[in-house]
């Protein structure tokens, strides 16, 4: 039998034309997903280890196409879904990874299909002002007034950075050279703050470590003293930034007290709110970010707290000049006499995916009480389940939970903390190697310790306090099998 001729190359490309094909292989894709949903187990992840995951990904030859829609479901599957790790699932327990909700997952329809790029008006036209009205939505929320603005960006390391080139070109614009430029922020502050400095030409000496209280936030009079060493060295600190959300702990920074000390020493304010952003949603705890409207610069990532998929995140600042800072005119793009308003004007990228429309619609079909619903809800989880790891005695618990996360290590009656040090890892894996559910690890003063991250509504406590169960189960396991005591 002759086979069937191949589909016209063009046949491929999403255009009118082709919407009959483009709306078949968009179905199949989708009963595929959700067969594998309803397929999988009740489990996070499957153990596969990193060389059982890299071979048959390495054994493809991309030069030979199957040719079929079909075909190429079935291997996505066994490459990639059959071990994927699923956010959705209560057992998961690891990092800043939430569950997404599903009008989100309709606007990637058109944010895919579409492929609106959000650096120019006459690449995006209404995507322009949807994206502005979000960040003058998110920014009024946060408390600033009519001369904020922002932009939506990948991610809270993007969001940092540019807040911190902004406070940098800022310190610079008065002549402070940029080898005395400081940045001070907490031992619990976000790696990306390092990072940015590296990138911003300052080195890691520039980041100024302070220390946290027992509450694991910043301490207030360590960032005083630290504020008057910069400045009787002769150097200037050209900006603080405090965490609204630390990803070990979920402490929020006192901001207020921060923000008045940045404020005397003439620094740039930046909060650093990715994780604990989603409290502007909550209409019972957005009291918990109370300062965070005298910050000059806030990063949200509405892809952790808000329940968006990856990347859905924003820089906002008080004042929108300062975003001229990143601003570079093209005249092939963006000229200074343009007539229409440019994203691009505002943002370190340039093609920019339209990921503002995804929390656009998130908020037209089930609105901001849900997603600050969302939020509480993981909040009491974390602090039901904080109570019932203290009454244990074979769980040892670093800190009471703020918001989401708990630090905790199992170490039963006589086990030291070098014999925890060398025991919570081999729990960690064994725990992932089972597939049945995933933790974080962490280092909490140099020593190692396992960490809870709850961002499922959808979970209980009976969810959770079963991992806890199985990771004692394992550490015993592993006391009567291994030199660990």
């Amino acid at each position: 039998m002759a086979s069937a001729p191949s589909p016209h190359p063009l046949s491929h490309l999403f255009h009118p034309h082709h919407a009959a094909t483009y709306v078949a292989t968009m179905r199949r894709g989708v009963d595929h997903l959700a067969e594998a949903l309803a397929h999988t187990e009740r489990r996070p992840a499957t153990g596969v280890d990193p060389a059982q995951a890299a071979k048959p990904i390495a054994d493809v030859d991309l030069d030979r196409p199957l040719g079929d829609v079909d075909a190429t479901l079935d291997e996505v599957s066994r490459l990639y879904l059959d071990d994927a790790v699923w956010f959705h699932e209560p057992r998961y327990a690891a990092h800043l990874n939430c569950p997404v909700v599903i009008p989100a997952l309709l606007a990637e329809v058109f944010v895919s299909g579409v492929n609106s790029s959000l650096d120019t008006f006459d690449q995006s036209v209404g995507g322009t002002f949807i994206e502005r009205h979000l960040i003058d939505w998110t920014a009024a929320r946060i408390g600033f007034g009519s001369s904020a603005d922002g932009i939506f960006t990948s991610g809270g390391t993007q969001s940092n950075l540019q807040a911190l080139l902004l406070a940098r070109d800022h310190a610079l614009a008065t002549g402070v050279p940029l080898a005395s430029l400081r940045v001070v922020a907490s031992t619990d502050g976000h790696f990306s703050v390092q990072k940015a400095a590296r990138l911003l030409g300052l080195g890691d000496a520039a980041v100024v470590a302070v220390g946290v209280d027992e509450q694991r936030r910043m301490d207030v009079a360590g960032l005083a003293t630290a504020l008057a060493r910069i400045d009787a060295d002769g150097h200037h600190a050209m900006a603080v930034v405090a965490t609204a959300g630390t990803t070990d702990f979920g402490a929020i920074d006192p901001l207020p007290e921060i923000a008045g000390l940045a404020r005397a020493h003439g620094a740039w304010f930046h909060v650093d709110a990715a994780y604990g952003g989603g409290l502007l949603a909550s209409t019972t705890r957005r009291d918990w970010l109370a300062g965070v409207e005298l910050a000059d610069s806030v990063t949200v990532d509405y892809h952790k707290t808000w329940f968006q998929p990856v990347s859905s995140s924003a820089l906002l600042v008080a004042d929108g000049a300062h975003l001229g800072h990143v601003t570079w005119h093209a005249d092939y793009l963006n000229p200074k006499d343009a007539a229409h308003p440019n994203q691009v004007d505002k943002s370190l990228q340039t093609t920019r995916r339209f990921d503002a429309l995804k929390l656009w619609m998130t908020l037209r079909i089930i609105g901001p009480d849900v997603i600050g619903g969302y939020v509480d809800d993981v909040i009491d989880l974390a602090a039901e389940v904080g109570r019932h790891l203290a009454a244990r005695d074979d769980i040892e618990v670093a800190a009471a939970p703020q918001l989401s996360t708990i630090v905790f290590r199992y170490r039963p009656a006589g086990l030291s903390v070098a014999a925890c040090d060398r025991l919570s890892p081999l729990v960690r894996a064994a725990l992932y190697a089972r597939g049945a559910a995933m933790v974080a690890a962490t280092k909490v003063d140099g020593h190692a310790w396992l960490k809870l991250t709850l961002l499922n509504p959808m979970a209980t406590a009976a969810d959770i306090l079963g991992i806890v169960d199985e990771i004692a189960t394992i550490g015993d396991e592993l006391l009567l099998a291994e030199d660990v005591a």
